[in-house]
């Protein structure tokens, strides 16, 4: 007996999700041992100006959009952290950031809206899919950081393209990044687009059935970081 090949690729899926097992990773409490929180420390005691990212107030967004043959049967994803930590020293033009990657969410409701995506995956998808993302994808047990470093940045310029450095997956990559900026003598609001691809980064991006359901290399990154002068 035939299987249509919707149904076929269905039952493919569903037994490969059914034979991987979720595994938990856990987020670090200690920052990056490499991240310069004394430097920004050293310059408050100072009396430079230097303001803390308010982590409840900024975001980091990124679609994940999907490919393959059989498109039509995979989800596209919103992956987003609610954790951005670090500092942002306007008078140096300097700023450093971290998130963990154990703490990124998957598909939150508001954010697959706002992204205007067709199709919602059920809860047991949306675990499995950060599972998979943490543990195999991002090795987040690894590299359990992504890191992002800020130089040259004018604050009196509203609008200007910020030298951008992100490290992820242990490798560091530059990037120009269109950014609007707001200042005033309590907060500094940030806030941009990039584009980039996981292969940039040696990752190697999600597919099944030989690529027929399959994640895109590029993904669209949108964010809003607010910080607070110490």
């Amino acid at each position: 007996m035939r299987f249509p090949l919707r149904q076929a690729a269905i039952a493919a899926v569903l037994l490969v999700a059914g034979c991987a097992e979720l595994q938990r990773v856990e987020a670090p409490v200690a920052p990056p041992p490499e991240f310069p929180e004394s430097d920004y420390q050293q310059a408050a005691k100072q009396g430079k100006p230097v303001y803390r990212v308010d982590s409840r107030e900024s975001i980091v967004v990124i679609e994940v959009r999907r490919g393959g043959s059989l498109a039509r049967l995979g989800h596209d994803h919103v992956v987003a952290s609610h954790d951005v930590t670090g500092y942002v020293a306007p008078g140096e033009g300097r700023a450093d950031l971290y998130v963990a990657i154990a703490k990124l969410v998957v598909d939150e409701a508001d954010l697959r809206k706002e992204a205007g995506f067709d199709t919602q995956p059920s809860d047991s998808d949306i675990e499995g899919t950060r599972s998979n993302m943490l543990a195999h994808v991002l090795d987040a047990e690894k590299h359990p950081y992504a890191l992002i470093a800020v130089k040259g940045a004018d604050a009196s310029a509203a609008k200007q393209t910020l030298d951008v450095s992100i490290t992820l997956n242990g490798q560091a990559r530059s990037f120009k990044v269109p950014s609007e900026i707001e200042v005033d003598d309590t907060t500094i609001t940030v806030s941009g687009k990039l584009e980039f691809n996981q292969t940039d980064f040696g990752i190697t991006p999600y597919a099944l059935l030989g690529g027929a359901i399959a994640v895109k290399d590029g993904l669209a990154l949108r964010f809003r970081v607010r910080a607070k002068r110490l």
